[in-house]
């Protein structure tokens, strides 16, 4: 079994496991710090393994010098995310009898929490999850399999699992479009700068100016 496919399986299913709930099952904040650094340790994990057992730099997975093109291609992904958000109460919602209840109670938690441990929560959703569920995930899809479609679809559902817990059915909308919004800018760009700042700037603008 290659390295690769190692690799791909791990950062397929280890993120899906409630290891955090599992080291910190309470909700202060000490121990949701601990929740935040398990899933950095998923992303230094998978770049020394790159970098260490794969011998791959990381500019096969996006990393790239920031450009002006990184920051227009950001923010037009956060643009094309934020219209789902306006058309999901009136149109989605409806069309398919769901309630935003679930949703809500949720962000209202969050946005309970001081506002110095949302800044690191928003900057660590825009990292590491652009690292494992794109960067990684996509580049080794396809690498193994040779279909970019492939790598898009396994992205976008496993990171949309990966947002279920908690949410409700209603957060799914967004997530699942984000990932592949998240995923087709990686496809066409390559630039994982590019894909961390619209998500930054997505995850910013609900949790952080609310």
């Amino acid at each position: 079994m290659s390295a690769s496919l190692i690799g791909l399986i791990l950062v397929i299913f280890v993120p899906l496991l409630p290891v955090g709930k599992w080291l910190a099952p309470s909700d202060t904040i000490p121990q949701l710090l601990v929740h935040e650094a398990v899933w950095w340790s998923y992303a230094i994990a998978v770049l020394l393994w790159l970098h260490f057992v794969e011998r791959r730099p990381l500019d096969s997975i996006g990393f790239r010098r920031p450009t002006l093109k990184t920051l227009l291609y950001g923010v037009l992904a956060a643009v094309a995310l934020a219209l789902v958000f306006v058309i999901q109460s009136p149109l989605i919602l409806p069309l398919f009898l769901l309630h935003a209840n679930p949703a809500v109670a949720a962000r209202n938690l969050t946005l309970s929490r001081p506002f110095w441990y949302r800044v690191l929560l928003v900057l660590r959703a825009a990292v590491v999850e652009e690292i494992l569920w794109r960067g990684y995930m996509i580049e080794k899809v396809r690498q193994l399999s040779g279909s970019t479609a492939l790598a898009v679809l396994i992205s976008v559902g496993t990171f949309t699992w990966a947002h279920f817990a908690g949410w409700g059915l209603v957060h799914l909308i967004p997530v699942c479009a984000g990932g592949l919004i998240f995923a087709l800018l990686y496809v066409l760009r390559k630039d994982l700068p590019s894909n961390m700042l619209a998500h930054f700037i997505t995850d910013g603008a609900g949790f952080l100016l609310g």
